[in-house]
């Protein structure tokens, strides 16, 4: 009788850890690892005590702080505008490439698993973390405003030429450059959490290049508390617009004069209460079901607004507004502070705030986007994180800044233009049953900042905890009161113009995270060229070539594949170390104190082949059996047990 598949395999790869050849690993998820969570006493302390003292700063001095945010928002712009431009380019095609490059095969999970939640609830849930309550904030505001002050030498105000641009300069702001910010770190976190076993911590990301104790050193906890930072920052943003426009909402629901700062801070207080009780309620009971609804939500509202606006008009404006977008990309990426003063303003009032605000969020962004896309290879992540929110951002600004711009081009009463949180209101008013859909965008808008938040809280929390799945109650309760007492001191600090205060202090705080991320590209790197299915597929094409070559030459056009040993270093694996802890050493098994285990029972495949999809994409049938090198990585001399070849057959 044969000896099964799995026994021979086990034979031959005695000498690998847990005696897996790292080409034949399925996976390794953070559950199968054996952790210890708890707080981290360092991460959590330096990061509240910074907090704190900024709060602090600006109850007792808000002079002092705005005048220092002031000077560090002047220095950021006119030093390293230029980065922020170059990285939300430069993030776009990295996406791109891994997405639809060999490595987009790759799971985010182990081999064969399948996605957690379903397609809706995956873009529902991504989408209103994501953008939520911008949509209702800037929808109809931005566009507005390029509008009637275009982007410096781009058009001329008030034309139709500047409508399409506008259309376009907002698509720039809200879409792939967006949105490929938040997926390099999503991806990024995915993978090493559901495929190499890590805990879901920005740290982590840099195993490879810190080693796999890279959370607990001084650089990795540094990672970890920018990232804290950051994110306070960018979502306290969020609550701050979030009560200006629901402030604005009851005072035209209630017919009372302007709102004092008191009851906004009322207003930020209940948000608050809100969200935190969404947050410690878990990912799957409270995020999704409010994700769901609110989607559901601002959908109808969005075809209402259609069907009761300029339809025919939104009909044409729509596509031609994407046209130009596709058109003034490369014109619009060019745009910096060479161009002039007034290009330098518009560039730090819009353009690099935007790309700043987009990295401010992407901690939260990304972890939650990692938590949610669990089993999806890396291609359907990159195709739907990029695509399924630049179409809901089209369809949504389109119909909302379309229709703002078309009632001001006919003179229909839009109140002051220059204040957003009003301006949505206004819309509604020109439309049938305003009475309604004023709630009913009040209840949006409140909804989206609490999926927000209550994502950030509960990131914060993980950061906090070592990547703790389901962090504490009062950790999270504690960043999220953090969360709203930075809100408040922006706004103290914008005064009558809380969104200029707001852009500031986003502008600052995500500065030092956009070094993180750039690192994290190079990380991910190193990761995905050593991954199981990457050196499968590096097998593949050495033995396809050596079995096609020699078969021609020995046989012509008549001749097959069959798989034999080789002599040593003479394989498909010639060249590869398949020994190196570079490819070994992330599967074998640790204690809670981060002590090898060598004895651990590993994860195996479910089935007796624990390479069921050893065919590569170069592979033309299933009876082609591959295996392949990586690129002169293995010193010379160097050998391997079991070295296998692809050999031509009559």
């Amino acid at each position: 009788m044969a000896p099964s598949p799995r026994r021979v395999i086990s034979e031959v790869n005695s000498s690998y850890p847990h005696d897996i050849h790292p080409a034949l690993v399925p996976g390794l998820n953070v559950e199968d690892v054996k952790l210890r969570y708890r707080t981290d006493r360092v991460v959590f302390g330096v990061a509240a005590a910074f907090i704190i003292a900024f709060i602090a700063w600006g109850l007792l001095d808000t002079a002092g702080l705005t005048a220092a945010s002031n000077a560090a928002l002047t220095w950021v712009v006119k030093n390293t505008g230029w980065m922020f431009n170059l990285l939300a380019a430069m993030l776009v095609l990295f996406m791109l490439y891994i997405g639809f490059s060999r490595f987009g095969r790759i799971p985010l999970g182990r081999d064969g698993e399948k996605p957690e939640y379903s397609t809706f609830a995956w873009i529902s849930m991504m989408f209103s973390a994501g953008v939520g309550i911008g949509l209702f904030f800037f929808g109809p505001f931005e566009p507005l405003t390029y509008y009637l002050s275009p982007n410096p030498g781009m058009a001329k105000a008030e034309t139709a030429e500047a409508m399409h641009r506008a259309m376009a300069q907002t698509l720039f702001h809200w879409g792939f450059n967006a949105w490929a910010i938040y997926a390099v770190v999503g991806v990024a976190v995915a993978y090493g959490c559901y495929r190499r076993g890590r805990v879901p911590l920005m740290s982590s990301v840099f195993a490879p290049l810190l080693g796999h104790r890279a959370s607990q050193t001084v650089l990795g906890r540094i990672i970890d508390m920018l990232a804290i930072v950051a994110t306070l920052f960018g979502t306290a943003a969020s609550l701050g617009l979030g009560a200006l426009q629901i402030g604005r909402g009851v005072e035209i629901v209630g017919g009372i004069g302007k709102l004092p700062n008191a009851a906004l801070l009322v207003i930020i207080a209940v948000l608050t209460a809100a969200f935190i009780a969404s947050a410690v309620s878990g990912v799957s009971r409270g995020i999704r079901y409010l994700s769901n609804i609110n989607m559901i939500a601002a959908f109808c509202l969005g075809v209402f607004v259609f069907l009761a606006g300029p339809t025919l008009f939104l009909l044409n404006f729509i596509p031609s507004g994407v046209a130009q977008y596709i058109g003034d990309i490369p014109a619009m990426l060019g745009r910096s502070s060479s161009w002039g003063p007034e290009s330098e303003k518009f560039q730090s009032t819009w353009t690099v705030f935007y790309w700043a605000w987009w990295v401010s969020w992407a901690p939260f962004v990304g972890i939650f986007l990692a938590r949610i896309s669990r089993g999806r290879t890396i291609r359907e992540f990159v195709t739907v994180v990029l695509l399924a929110p630049m179409g809901v951002c089209i369809a949504a600004f389109g119909v909302f800044g379309g229709t703002t711009m078309w009632m001001k081009r006919n003179g229909m009463d839009l109140g002051d233009a220059s204040n957003p949180q009003n301006l949505f209101f206004h819309v509604l008013h020109n439309l049938p049953f305003a009475q309604i859909t004023v709630y009913v965008a009040m209840f949006c808008i409140a909804v989206f900042f609490v999926t927000s938040a209550d994502s950030a809280s509960v990131v914060m929390g993980i950061l906090s905890q070592r990547g703790k799945p389901n962090p504490d109650k009062g950790v999270t309760v504690f960043w999220g009161l953090a969360m709203m007492g930075i809100a408040i001191i922006m706004l103290l600090i914008g005064g009558n113009k809380a969104l200029e205060g707001l852009q500031n202090l986003i502008i600052v705080s995500a500065l030092p995270f956009a070094f993180v991320l750039i690192g994290m590209v190079f990380a991910f790197m190193k990761d995905l060229r050593t991954d199981p299915m990457t050196l499968r597929y590096n097998y593949a094409r050495a033995a396809i070539r050596q079995a096609v070559v020699t078969g021609i030459e020995r046989h012509g056009d008549d001749f097959q594949f069959h798989v034999s040993e080789a002599p040593q270093g003479g394989g498909a694996g010639a060249g590869f170390d398949s020994h190196a802890e570079e490819v070994t050493g992330w599967y074998q098994l640790r204690d809670e104190e981060g002590e090898l285990t060598p004895d651990a029972d590993f994860p195996r495949p479910e089935s007796d082949s624990p390479a069921e999809d050893l065919a590569s994409e170069d592979s033309a049938s299933k009876e082609t059996t591959t295996a392949e090198a990586s690129p002169d990585s293995r010193p010379a001399g160097d050998t391997q047990p079991g070295s296998h070849a692809v050999h031509a057959k009559d």
